[in-house]
């Protein structure tokens, strides 16, 4: 499913498709975990694979958190039709999807146009981040200085951050280059430079500046509205906490209330408020969700505070470590019921399963099945591929 060169970014509103099993237009306004879950898994892409495009793919999911270089190809892989490693490829040699800091602070794919639109709102979440990680080592930061250094830096050629952190010593040999080097990189749009690596990116990147590299300005300010309309897009219904989990941003109870007119509200069984699009899907609860492999850092199970919808509260720490690093999962009747990881020795490649509990027999089988065609994608080199499913502690 190669995409033609002609192939225009979609539009950031278009974000949404409807599923074919909607509920009945009077439904009521208390949503189950289960129909959370379903309508989660709808606008993840994650009931059916789709045959959606990888932009438009892309602009739905409002992103993928890409902390290495191939989760966000496995995470494509599992959500479409067909897809190729070719397919994301092309379009980041096409500059029409880049790797860059954004929500909470960490790499993430976004369409360029995503990336335009969104970057000014999640300023604010940047920069809290930078205070936090340096404390007071930002006062003595001149930032506007530092952006003119590292946009006549980065404007000779891109460069990996090891390079600019050794410029600004020998810049100023008393400075702090580590918190200076921080700094540019939460407040400066960069992008990071695709190569021929076999997941696109090499393990240091180089960065280039976000306005060269696209040929349009991106901004570093800008209200939060679309942010929050694309979050509920990709992960509603939701409420405002949930947002902020997501996008690091703080207090936007304000924004949502903004929008309130446009939107739709419902009750969880906390009677919590829950905000979403009007249009967007909510498939019924008895909607089959099937076994799919998601990669470390799925957003699925990072965006939401309360995320009993898709992950038990205690198997959280199962697959969230204490460093942070999150495992790659695999769903099971739609939730998180276990992690996998690949094995590699020379020619031969083995995928790992590791249920939380015991599984039936049906759904083992399922797993096998799916993860022997996803050795297939991740290690199509390998001469023998072997699937293990393990027993749970």
């Amino acid at each position: 499913m190669v995409e033609s060169e002609s192939a225009e970014v979609p539009s950031i509103y278009a974000v949404l498709i409807k599923s074919p099993r909607l509920l009945p237009a009077n439904h009521p306004p208390a949503l189950t975990a289960r129909l959370l879950n379903r309508a989660t898994l709808a606008r993840q892409m994650l009931l059916a694979r789709e045959p959606a495009n990888v932009l438009d793919a892309v602009t739905r999911l409002a992103g993928l958190q890409a902390q290495a270089p191939r989760p966000p190809f496995v995470g494509l892989w599992t959500r479409l039709a067909g897809f190729s490693r070719d397919d994301l490829l092309s379009q980041l040699s096409a500059r029409r999807v880049v790797r860059v800091t954004a929500m909470r602070g960490t790499l993430h794919l976004m369409t360029a146009a995503d990336y335009v639109a969104l970057r000014g709102a999640l300023q604010p979440a940047l920069t809290r981040g930078m205070e936090s990680a340096l404390r007071g080592r930002t006062d003595a930061l001149d930032v506007p200085a530092l952006h003119a250094f590292a946009r006549r830096f980065f404007a000779a050629a891109p460069a990996t951050f090891d390079s600019l952190r050794s410029a600004l010593r020998q810049h100023d040999p008393n400075a702090d280059e580590r918190a200076m080097a921080y700094a540019i990189r939460t407040s400066l749009p960069l992008v990071q430079v695709p190569t021929g690596a076999r997941w696109g990116f090499p393990a240091s990147a180089d960065f280039a500046l976000a306005d060269a590299w696209l040929g349009t300005a991106v901004a570093t300010d800008g209200t939060a509205d679309l942010l929050v309309r694309r979050y509920l897009a990709a992960f509603g219904p939701a409420t405002p906490a949930d947002a902020q989990v997501w996008s690091g941003l703080p207090a936007l109870r304000e924004i949502f209330e903004t929008l309130r007119p446009t939107l739709i509200t419902f009750r969880d069984a906390h009677s919590r408020e829950l905000f979403d699009l009007p249009d967007a899907p909510r498939p019924s609860d008895d909607s089959p969700a099937p076994v799919r492999f998601l990669p470390e850092f799925d957003n699925l199970v990072l965006s939401h505070a309360d995320r009993t919808r898709v992950v038990a509260d205690a198997d959280r720490s199962r697959i969230v470590s204490k460093n942070l690093q999150v495992r790659a999962t695999f769903l099971v009747d739609g939730v998180v019921a276990g992690t996998w990881k690949i094995e590699r020795k020379k020619r031969t490649a083995a995928l790992v399963v590791e249920p939380f509990r015991r599984l039936s027999r049906t759904s083992t089988a399922e797993l096998e099945v799916e993860a022997d065609r996803l050795l297939g994608f991740t290690d199509d080199d390998a001469e023998v591929r072997d699937v293990h499913v393990a027993r749970p502690e």
